[in-house]
């Protein structure tokens, strides 16, 4: 039996993790979505595709399920986005109950 891992990318220099937030103008911190991978090379894809000027400042981070609701909580985060298809990302977004 296959156990799920999730993976996230953290900054290297602050140590927060890769999220998606709103658009200007509305309440950031109220409603950021941790940004989560289902393998390490989607992750590593997403970053290289998006942002590669920033490739170096970030790892990836695994964490089993279990793990993520102390992350939500700690980080503040309304929930998580699972992203799917890194080059052309669809997100599917999760509200923490």
């Amino acid at each position: 039996m296959a156990t799920q891992i999730y993976y996230l990318l953290r900054s290297r220099q602050d140590g927060s993790y890769l999220a998606a937030r709103p658009r200007e103008g509305e309440a950031k911190e109220a409603s950021a979505f941790l940004l989560v991978f289902n393998a390490d090379y989607e992750a590593l894809t997403y970053l290289n595709a998006h942002a590669p000027d920033l490739a170096n400042r970030f790892s990836v981070e695994s964490l089993p399920p279990s793990r993520l609701s102390p992350v939500l909580e700690r980080w503040g985060y309304q929930g998580i986005g699972v992203v799917e298809e890194p080059r052309q990302p669809r997100v599917e977004f999760y509200r923490r109950s």
